[in-house]
C-alpha cells in the first residue's frame, strides 16, 4: 500500500468556496433552487468520468459474489448511511440473503439516525468495527468518503486489505489517503460544493449514484435480472404481488390471468414462475435449475432447454 501526507481539509475541491453560489443567503427561494439544481446537473458527468473504474469494480465484486463472498461497505457520516441505505436495499430488491451486502458505519447502528461525528476519526473504531465482520480473501471491501482522508474509513479498508480483501475507495477527491489504501479507486471529482464543505449534496448524490450501479451492476452479472427486468422482487405485499405480476407479463408475454397463476403455483416466486413459463416446465423442474444455476434466471432457463433437447443415451 501507498502513504501520502493527509492533506489539509481545505485544499480539497469538495470544500473550496464555490463561486456560483456567492451570497447565496441573500437569494430567494427560486434563486437557490436554480443554484443548487445547476450544480447537481454537473455530477452524472464527474460519475461517467468514472466509469471505467465503476465497471472494474463490478466485476471484482460479481467475481466475489458468486464463490461464496460478501461485498462490505464502511464508512462514516453520510457516506456510511449512504452504505447502510444500499446494503438494506439488495436484499429486497434482488432478493438475496441479507448477508451477502452488509456496511459498517462509524459510530454503529445510532449513527444512521444522529450525528456520531466524532467517531469518524477513529482508527482504532475502523478496525474494530470491520474486524468484527470477519472479512477475508473471499470479501470485497468498499471504503466510502467524499474527501478520502476520512481515518474511520482508511483504517477499515486497511485492515481489510491485511486480511486479504479485495478493497475499493469511492471518493470525490483524487490521490486520496483512502484512495492509496485501496486496490482501486474511483473518483467522481464533483468540485465545490453550493454550501462550502456540506458534502451530502453533490458528492453524496454521485456516492449514491456509484453505489447504485456496483450492487445493480454486480447482481445484474449473477443473473438476478432477466434483460432489464427486476425478477428477483421479493412479493411480501399487494404492490410487490401486482409489480411480479407485470414483471412476469412483460418477460413472458402472457395475460394478467396466467401469470397470476403461475406465480400462485410456483410458490409465489418470481424467478421459479419465469424459468416454468419460459421453459415451458414444471415447479420442480424450475426451481432445480435454479439451484443448479446459482439463481441465474437466464441460465437457468437455458439448462431446462437444453435438458428437453437433449436426446437420452440408449440401453
Amino acid at each position: 500500500m501507498r502513504s501520502r501526507k493527509t492533506p489539509d481539509l481545505k485544499c480539497l475541491d469538495t470544500e473550496r468556496i464555490n463561486p456560483a453560489s456567492r451570497n447565496l443567503s441573500r437569494k430567494s427561494a427560486i434563486e437557490i433552487a436554480r443554484i443548487i439544481n445547476a450544480e447537481d446537473a454537473k455530477v452524472a458527468g464527474a460519475v461517467k468520468r468514472a466509469t471505467p473504474a465503476i465497471g472494474r469494480a463490478i466485476d471484482i465484486i460479481a467475481s466475489a459474489l458468486r464463490k461464496g463472498g460478501r461485498l462490505i461497505y464502511a464508512g462514516a457520516g453520510t457516506s456510511g448511511r449512504l452504505g447502510a441505505l444500499d446494503a438494506s436495499e439488495c436484499s429486497p430488491t434482488f432478493n438475496t440473503d441479507p448477508r451477502v451486502v452488509q456496511f459498517v458505519v462509524a459510530g454503529g447502528p445510532r449513527a444512521l439516525a444522529a450525528p456520531v461525528e466524532a467517531s469518524e476519526d477513529s482508527s482504532a473504531l475502523g478496525r474494530s468495527q470491520l474486524a468484527r465482520k470477519k472479512p477475508g480473501k473471499k470479501d470485497v471491501v468498499v471504503g466510502i468518503a467524499a474527501s478520502g482522508r476520512t481515518p474511520f474509513t482508511i483504517a477499515a479498508v486497511r485492515f481489510a486489505r491485511a486480511r486479504g480483501s479485495k478493497t475499493i475507495a469511492v471518493t470525490c477527491n483524487p490521490n486520496s489517503p483512502l484512495g492509496l489504501a485501496a486496490h482501486l479507486e474511483i473518483v467522481a471529482e464533483v468540485g465545490p460544493e453550493v454550501v462550502a464543505g456540506s458534502t451530502r449534496m453533490k458528492a453524496g448524490t454521485a456516492q449514491k449514484m456509484i453505489l447504485n450501479m456496483l450492487t445493480t451492476g454486480a447482481m445484474t452479472r449473477l443473473g438476478y435480472v432477466y434483460d432489464n427486468l427486476m425478477v428477483n422482487v421479493h412479493m411480501k405485499n399487494k404492490k410487490l404481488v401486482e409489480r411480479g405480476i407485470s414483471i412476469l407479463q412483460l418477460a413472458t408475454e402472457v395475460d394478467r390471468k396466467l401469470a397470476n397463476q403461475t406465480i400462485r403455483e410456483a410458490g409465489h416466486s418470481l424467478p421459479v414462475a419465469l424459468v416454468m413459463l419460459e421453459a415451458k416446465t414444471n415447479r420442480l423442474a424450475a426451481a432445480q435449475a435454479l439451484r443448479a444455476a446459482s439463481g441465474d434466471v437466464g441460465k437457468a432457463i437455458a439448462r431446462v432447454r437444453t435438458m428437453a433437447v437433449t436426446p437420452r443415451p440408449t440401453r
